[in-house]
């Protein structure tokens, strides 16, 4: 049971990233939880609801305790790091509209893990891989289009929902795309011919006309395509080839990254391409490939 007022505060906060801060739905919806979760626990470990002011009380004991608690539950220190961020966001935030000081809970340390470095494609297995995805299915225009979206996924670095937000509108596709990614940032991405040759077969078979405004990548009914329609295709394209389960849609973008890296491509011309708003974000991707970084510095540095 959380109380009135701080399930009031916690909505006005969420619209506040959703307005000012053009956070993505699913980022809200996993704010809202953590921080339903937080407050659901300090109404259990009090022994009842804790209005806007019992929030300003907040020790740190009691933060030690919530992290305890949500690690004994089986959550992971990547999941309470996250949770953690949420909720100082959220303390943040209604620290400065109550006019209370939150440092026991700011100055709560987030546990340390390993951070997962991207799992790459290697390049023969991401043509396999869209190769393979066109026998999946028995019907012509369903395998088109699940070859189109894989194609465009690695030959342009899109994340799967930017894939699917594509319209007819987008078609047939341009030389380069305007594509609005996290946080509303907006990027140019050029497009390879065989991602404009991939989605104009699709669209040459695909019975559902094409509108300026609907989806360009249909679902067999004519509706928005679901992610979890090319996840299957790839999952079971991947069991065929011997890939492990790493082997998804978002290990075809960080494929595209790392293949342009291995060949040469300015790593702050990546970010644009991918439109990480960090450069720290792309340089994940030099890890995956350190003897070929090497290579190149020792073959290119005077001193080398």
């Amino acid at each position: 049971m959380i109380s009135p007022a701080c399930r009031d505060a916690l909505e006005h906060w969420l619209a506040h990233l959703g307005g000012l801060r053009d956070a993505a739905d699913n980022t809200l919806t996993a704010y809202r939880g953590d921080v339903v979760d937080f407050l659901a626990f300090m109404t259990q470990h009090f022994g009842s609801p804790q209005g806007l002011g019992a929030l300003a009380e907040i020790t740190t004991g009691d933060m030690r305790a919530w992290m305890a608690a949500t690690r004994a539950g089986g959550t992971g220190a990547r999941s309470l790091a996250r949770k953690l961020s949420a909720v100082k966001s959220f303390y943040t935030w209604l620290a400065e509209r109550q006019g209370f000081e939150a440092t026991a809970v700011l100055s709560a340390r987030s546990p340390k893990f390993q951070k997962k470095l991207p799992r790459p494609l290697a390049e023969d297995a991401a043509k396999a891989m869209i190769e393979t995805v066109e026998y999946q299915s028995t019907s012509d225009w369903v395998a088109a289009r699940d070859v189109a979206v894989v194609t465009v996924l690695y030959g342009c670095g899109l994340r799967i929902s930017e894939a699917l937000g594509l319209t007819g509108g987008d078609a047939p596709l341009p030389a380069v795309l305007r594509i609005t990614g996290k946080g509303g940032k907006e990027r140019i991405v050029p497009v390879l011919p065989a991602a404009r040759a991939a989605v104009d077969r699709y669209l040459d078979l695909c019975p559902h006309p094409q509108e300026t405004d609907a989806p360009l990548f249909r679902g067999v009914r004519g509706g928005p395509l679901n992610a979890s329609i090319i996840r299957k295709a790839m999952a079971q394209a991947r069991a065929q080839l011997g890939l492990p389960a790493t082997a998804t849609p978002h290990a075809l973008r960080h494929s595209f990254a790392t293949h342009l890296l291995e060949a040469g491509g300015d790593l702050r011309a990546i970010q644009e391409l991918l439109g990480h708003a960090s450069l720290s974000t792309t340089q994940a991707y030099t890890a995956v490939d350190t003897a070929h970084l090497m290579e190149v510095y020792n073959r290119a540095h005077p001193k080398a």
